[in-house]
């Protein structure tokens, strides 16, 4: 019997030691920035002049929840330069080249957390002197991406993007660039839509490829060079 007795006892002892465990409680995630300004494909967008070719442009959003400080992305659209600007404010003044087409995004942050979220992202014609017309947006490429591996069992692929403008409805068509060289060939010109599909390719080979987007005034612009190897 007494055996028994502390046999019991000292489960309860073991118990009281463990304690009550506590669970970390996990980290709060950043909150998505909405964006305000500049608007989306905003055409006019001028800013404080600061020369012929300069001028300074207010970014702002809105404040995220859980959050201690955001990064500004901005990619200027005809050079495919990338800049990153950190502020703990909802507002950032940078100065940007005139008369070029810019995208931008907020990444929230915070300290108490790994994990960053990205808003969307917009885009916006930084406005220069003499502008009457605005060249489109340079296409999106949206398979294959850069440096994507593909599959093609078939023997072809499909070619696809995203084609936008300031203003609406004023692209006419895509020349599509495609090849094995750094500098491809025309695949097509004159496309309406945005893909081709079923373009031929040939297993561990690495292919070029780029976009040319017009409008109706004459103006284009250039996607860039992408690239891919299919398996």
């Amino acid at each position: 019997m007494r055996s028994w007795i502390l046999f019991i006892a000292s489960i309860i002892i073991l118990q009281a030691c463990g304690g009550k465990q506590n669970t970390p409680k996990p980290a709060n995630t950043p909150g998505k920035a909405a964006l305000t300004s500049p608007a989306q494909n905003a055409v006019c967008t001028t800013g404080t002049v600061i020369s012929g070719t300069e001028s300074s442009i207010l970014f702002t959003w809105d404040a995220s929840a859980n959050t201690n400080s955001y990064d500004l992305v901005l990619k200027n659209l005809l050079t495919s330069a990338t800049t990153i600007q950190s502020t703990t404010a909802t507002q950032l003044t940078v100065t940007l080249s005139r008369n070029t087409p810019y995208s931008w995004y907020i990444v929230s942050k915070s300290t108490q957390s790994g994990t960053t979220t990205p808003s969307d992202t917009w885009k916006f014609y930084n406005a220069g002197p003499g502008v009457i017309t605005y060249a489109p947006f340079p296409a999106e490429v949206t398979s294959p991406t850069f440096g994507q591996n593909v599959n093609a069992s078939s023997g072809t692929i499909d070619l696809t993007w995203k084609g936008s403008s300031v203003n609406p409805g004023t692209i006419t068509g895509y020349d599509v660039y495609f090849g094995t060289t750094s500098n491809p060939p025309v695949l097509k010109s004159g496309v309406t839509d945005a893909f081709i599909n079923g373009v031929s390719v040939t297993s561990k080979t690495t292919y070029y490829w780029k976009i040319i987007t017009w409008d109706i005034d004459g103006n284009s612009s250039d996607s860039g060079l992408y690239q891919f190897t299919v398996n």
